[in-house]
């Protein structure tokens, strides 16, 4: 188990020691720590590559194998702590992708990045259940998307399933996403469906955009993230993400480096901006703000601590 940073290990309980003049501020309008590719932490190294995987990287997959497999997990490997390590780091958005394995004769589904994850996605979502029961004034923003795999009766099904594990904490499209108003409510998870079948539920909201920059350095990642911020944030929820990307000619030439190391290597540069960033309804205001290896780095307790700056603005 990794551990937690010194300065992450008390955000278990943040929302609900979030101080009271911000109870009435939108979610959308907060800053909210998230989890880039969160279930990135237990790829199975064994697995198949995911059916989005050109023909030309099967072959070499399968022909480089012992070559092409430790590379692929030391790349795709965004997050070493599990979920609820996560959750008590002080995570609430959590980047689902979901796939259903080619071949499989169950009718489990896997996370996925390039690879398939071990944990299946029921079980993973019954452990967030409990920890929120164990934490009723948290609120989770949980973001499935990709759904490789899944044929429409697919998705009912799994809605149903969704539906089951979360019951009446799910809260509907159009509600009250104050901490306040879903407090009272008893609503803790909001569930982005990015897919055509959560027009059909009310419990489930529309997919999230996320800024992604798909640069392998700090200067280029944040440059990319200013371009945006002069363009002015969507209106309701958005991820700013502060993961690095590689490319496979990266990767290639780059044989000591990982995705971890790159990120510590960058990391400086990505925290002196963090904490100049501020929440907010304004064009150029963040929300959610994703991250890779959260717990190795400070990264929640920055986020979270940019709230303060909106008790300033209300202020006298």
């Amino acid at each position: 188990m990794a551990p937690i940073s010194e300065s992450d290990s008390d955000n278990e309980d943040w929302m609900s020691t979030i101080p009271e003049e911000l109870w009435d501020i939108p979610l959308s309008s907060l800053a909210i720590p998230g989890s880039h590719d969160a279930m990135s932490y237990c790829l199975d190294i064994t697995s198949s590559l995911v059916r989005s995987e050109s023909d030309t990287f099967r072959l070499l997959d399968r022909v480089f194998y012992c070559f092409t497999r430790p590379l692929i997990y030391k790349w795709a490997t965004t997050q070493v702590k599990g979920i609820v390590e996560q959750l008590q780091a002080g995570i609430r958005y959590f980047d689902l992708r979901i796939a259903q394995r080619p071949y499989e004769t169950s009718n489990d589904l896997y996370f996925t990045h390039v690879i398939y994850t071990q944990l299946t996605v029921v079980e993973t979502l019954r452990t967030v259940a409990t920890w929120l029961s164990d934490h009723p004034k948290e609120i989770v923003i949980l973001a499935c998307s990709h759904f490789e795999g899944l044929s429409e009766k697919r998705h009912e099904d799994f809605i149903y399933s969704l539906k089951n594990i979360f019951g009446f904490k799910l809260c509907p499209r159009n509600a009250d996403i104050t901490l306040r108003g879903l407090w009272s409510s008893g609503h803790q998870v909001l569930l982005s469906y990015d897919d055509q079948a959560a027009a059909r539920h009310k419990v489930l909201w529309k997919g999230i955009p996320y800024w992604w920059a798909n640069k392998a350095n700090a200067d280029e990642l944040l440059q990319y993230l200013e371009r945006q911020k002069e363009l002015g944030r969507p209106d309701g929820f958005f991820v700013a993400g502060l993961n690095l990307t590689a490319d496979r000619c990266f990767i290639a030439s780059h044989p000591q480096v990982s995705l971890k190391t790159l990120t510590m290597e960058n990391w400086e540069s990505v925290k002196k901006w963090l904490e100049d960033q501020k929440p907010g309804a304004d064009p150029t205001n963040l929300n959610i703000i994703a991250g890779d290896f959260v717990g190795f780095i400070p990264f929640c307790s920055l986020v979270i601590a940019l709230n303060k700056k909106l008790l300033k603005q209300r202020g006298p």
